[in-house]
């Protein structure tokens, strides 16, 4: 199984409009509690959402492999119910997860698979910037444009 779509590019990812990312980590980014300390994602608070660590969904390595040659980036991306809108929401999801990209689905999908038995991937093409929506920049037609130019070559 592979999702596919678009994503926003953290701020230090280095991603550039239009860049592939070949997941190899979907991670539940905003799934947890905000406490006067800090945000305590759902496996620290008891609650893993699968049988990884954490709540970090690894890919397949054999789908990962696949997609290497197509990505400009191997990363981990950060599934979120909340996209950055602020320069801070985008650099605490970046330094909490390690991602290099925002999506607001795949975690789930590699979590259900990886139920099934199933393996799993995750592609993404950066379709915009995150952090405070005034400064973002975007070009949904560009990544949608590269999105469907990589899906014809799988």
């Amino acid at each position: 199984m592979l999702n596919v779509g678009v994503a926003g590019a953290l701020p230090g990812s280095g991603l550039r409009l239009g860049a592939v990312v070949a997941a190899n980590a979907s991670v539940f980014a905003d799934e947890g509690a905000q406490t006067p300390q800090g945000f305590i994602d759902i496996a620290a608070l008891g609650f893993p959402p699968g049988d990884a660590t954490g709540v970090a969904m690894p890919c397949d390595t054999g789908v990962v492999d696949s997609l290497r040659p197509l990505a400009d980036a191997v990363a981990p991306v950060a599934t979120v119910s909340t996209c950055s809108g602020t320069d801070a929401l985008a650099r605490e999801i970046e330094r909490r997860t390690g991602a290099a990209a925002e999506g607001m689905e795949g975690a789930a999908v590699v979590l259900v698979c990886r139920r099934l038995g199933l393996p799993a991937g995750e592609l993404r093409v950066i379709s915009n910037t995150t952090g405070d929506r005034g400064s973002q920049v975007w070009d949904l037609p560009g990544a949608l444009g590269v999105l469907s130019y990589v899906i014809g070559r799988i």
